[in-house]
């Protein structure tokens, strides 16, 4: 990529509802959800390209892009010896044994007269409908 290249400040200022498919797809894209939401995009042909599908609902402007800063060189760190900690957590798990809680157990269900392993029926049925007396 390049570092001279400009950037593209885009601003949406007119709402997407009533705006086709395409459009939304390309709001989305560019990173605008929202009135007065501003976004930076790098100036290519493709950004261009979204833009004028969307010009008559976003505002943009070419910034001159400032140079890019290099990142700081990161400090590299001592590795940390892991051993002193697996210790410390053995230490720390013979000091405090784990009490044990009993299983609960579960009252046994007692079951009806003739009643078998499976669920128990309703008692209750529905009435056959009566049949009318002839007359």
């Amino acid at each position: 990529m390049r570092t001279d290249m400009a950037r593209v400040k885009i601003t949406q200022t007119i709402s997407r509802i009533g705006s086709t498919k395409n459009q939304r797809a390309n709001l989305d894209a560019l990173g605008l959800h929202k009135i007065g939401q501003t976004v930076e995009h790098d100036d290519s042909k493709i950004i261009l390209g979204m833009l004028t599908k969307v010009k008559h609902l976003v505002k943009f402007e070419i910034v001159e892009s400032a140079p890019a800063k290099k990142a700081a060189p990161k400090k590299e760190e001592a590795p940390k010896a892991e051993e002193p900690k697996a210790e410390v957590k053995a230490e720390a798990a013979a000091e405090e044994p784990k009490a044990e809680k009993p299983a609960a157990k579960k009252a046994p269900v007692k079951k009806a007269e003739g009643e078998t392993e499976k669920a128990a029926k309703p008692a209750a049925k529905k009435a056959a409908p009566k049949a009318k007396a002839e007359e």
